[in-house]
């Protein structure tokens, strides 16, 4: 598995899969329906962030987008945000782009990583991040409307990039 930029290219064989882990309801808020053009505005990041993809010789297997929190006297503080191909789950693709997330931050001068919204029911992302270092600091109730378990908490996680990683 390489972990590489995403190119302009990438963004049709991510699509299908982002299309559908939204649709699934199941861990990002974002709209349903978004058609290919509408989609890529929230997904491919533009400098200061960007957004990657893993890769099997030609197949993308996830992708991640990472950036600033915040601008200015925020952005000290990255974010990212992960989707893997459901058919390429438990396989460490997940992982891969967590640890290279950590690392660029780290090397691009981030402070702290921020997760700002963790579907608390997605127990696998939870369990991963937490194994990665983050600590959940605090849930927002109720503030994910998951098509299973209804109204469910919302985890902001938190990761110091500030310490040595040794």
């Amino acid at each position: 598995m390489l972990i590489r930029d995403a190119v302009e290219p990438d963004w049709p064989l991510v699509y299908p899969f982002f299309a559908q882990i939204v649709a699934e309801g199941r861990t990002y808020a974002f709209p349903e329906d978004l058609t290919l053009d509408q989609a890529r505005g929230w997904w491919m990041e533009s400098p200061p962030g960007r957004t990657v993809v893993a890769v099997d010789g030609p197949t993308i297997l996830g992708s991640a987008k990472i950036g600033p929190n915040r601008p200015g006297r925020g952005s000290h503080v990255a974010t990212a945000s992960f989707m893997v191909d459901p058919s390429h789950r438990s396989h460490g693709v997940g992982r891969a782009l967590g640890l290279h997330v950590i690392d660029w931050a780290r090397s691009a001068g981030y402070r702290s990583i921020q997760f700002n919204a963790v579907v608390e029911t997605n127990t696998s992302a939870v369990t991963l991040w937490h194994s990665l270092g983050f600590r959940t600091i605090g849930t927002v109730p109720e503030a994910f409307d998951h098509p299973d378990h209804g109204l469910v908490g919302l985890h902001v996680m938190w990761l110091d990039l500030s310490a040595s990683s040794g």
